[in-house]
């Protein structure tokens, strides 16, 4: 199979990118595409140093520092890929990878991290937190999202067959689209953390810095427990953050991932309070033996047990995240280090290469035969 991958943005080396690095793994001869590449040399490494397609928004004025205000302009570029050349085209999708032209003889299968959550169910939650709910600006960024969800929603019958990240998601693609999808669930390192190390008296919470991470609830629920609380990550909720955090509070910025595994693997609980598509960091806390305290909601119900390897608290407020920590440390539930080991290698790497290895292939080959792919 002559494969390519397309990916919205190769700009970090987060979560989604992850899921493009192990697919890229399985197929190390596939091209990969790109709105635009903004990868540092030393962050080449993921993506095996290969060079990278890119669209016109590369090119645009101001795009490696506000790439994504060109989002009206993404649809138009992604459909600009010359895929021509390829018997499977495999779309990496959050926002329009899947939106990519393809021909009749060629398949095309899109893993779905999340359908553009800012434009379908998020999309007041979004205005709202970017103080755009009126105005002329406001009205403009409706108007935008009106025509891109029309967009998304036709771009989807490109698509031959969806993969969702979680079942969560898979309900999402199925409210969105009317197709459903198969969940393959991210591939998650969990060989890099020790999980019977010692334990410190802090708790944990890595995140980016944007509203919807909430890491605002996390603040305000340990100045009111007075906890030790150590958060890695930044963003662009930075002053404001570090503004809310009382003295009990460490902001360690952005960290590599060595600090990332020392902290989890010594801290006495992981902090979730984000509603997440699937969440990596979860998983990779129980790997190292740290019960998770997280929102109810989203994928983290798919990776953690209630009562068995971490807290699911029912509202996404400070008294519900109060009161969830106050009964782990009461010790109201007995969580088993092994028990979260145990549940974090479920989402494996070597899993996620044998199910979408498994995936590609029976599709493709069906696909050849004329058999129906959903």
């Amino acid at each position: 199979m002559r494969v390519a991958v397309v990916h919205e943005w190769l700009a970090s080396h987060a979560g989604s990118e992850k899921v493009v690095e192990q697919i890229l793994q399985l197929y190390p001869e596939a091209d990969l595409f790109s709105l635009v590449d903004f990868l540092s040399p030393e962050q080449r490494h993921f993506i095996g140093h290969r060079s990278v397609q890119t669209s016109f928004i590369q090119r645009l004025p101001f795009s490696k520092r506000v790439f994504r205000q060109y989002l009206p302009l993404m649809p138009l570029a992604v459909e600009q890929f010359d895929l021509s050349a390829y018997d499977v085209v495999i779309s990496s999708n959050h926002a329009v990878a899947k939106g990519v032209l393809t021909a009749p003889h060629q398949l095309h299968i899109s893993y779905v991290h999340t359908p553009i959550r800012y434009a379908w169910d998020l999309q007041h939650q979004y205005l709202r937190q970017a103080g755009l709910e009126g105005g002329l600006k406001g009205g403009i960024t409706r108007l935008i999202l009106h025509y891109l969800r029309l967009w998304d929603t036709v771009s989807a019958n490109r698509v031959d067959r969806f993969l969702a990240n979680s079942q969560f998601i898979a309900k999402r693609i199925w409210r969105a689209y009317r197709r459903p999808a198969t969940v393959i669930y991210p591939p998650v390192d969990v060989s890099r953390f020790e999980w019977q190390h010692p334990r410190d008296n802090f708790y944990l919470t890595v995140s980016r810095f944007v509203p919807y991470k909430r890491v605002d609830l996390t603040v305000e629920a340990f100045n009111q427990l007075g906890l030790p609380l150590v958060i890695i990550g930044d963003g662009s909720d930075w002053q404001r953050i570090k503004a809310m955090a009382g003295p009990n509070i460490r902001l360690l910025g952005k960290q590599t991932d060595a600090v990332v595994t020392d902290h989890m693997q010594r801290c006495k609980g992981f902090i979730f309070p984000a509603e997440e598509d699937f969440g990596i960091t979860p998983v990779e806390a129980q790997a190292a033996g740290s019960p998770v305290i997280a929102f109810g909601r989203g994928g983290v119900t798919e990776t953690v047990i209630h009562g068995k390897t971490g807290i699911l608290f029912p509202e996404q407020t400070v008294d519900s995240l109060v009161q969830a920590v106050k009964s782990f440390e009461v010790g109201m539930y007995e969580l088993n280090r092994e028990n979260l080991r145990y549940q974090a290698e479920q989402f494996s790497i070597q899993r996620f290469h044998d199910q979408f290895r498994t995936c590609i292939e029976q599709t493709y080959t069906g696909f050849l035969q004329g058999n129906p792919l959903e």
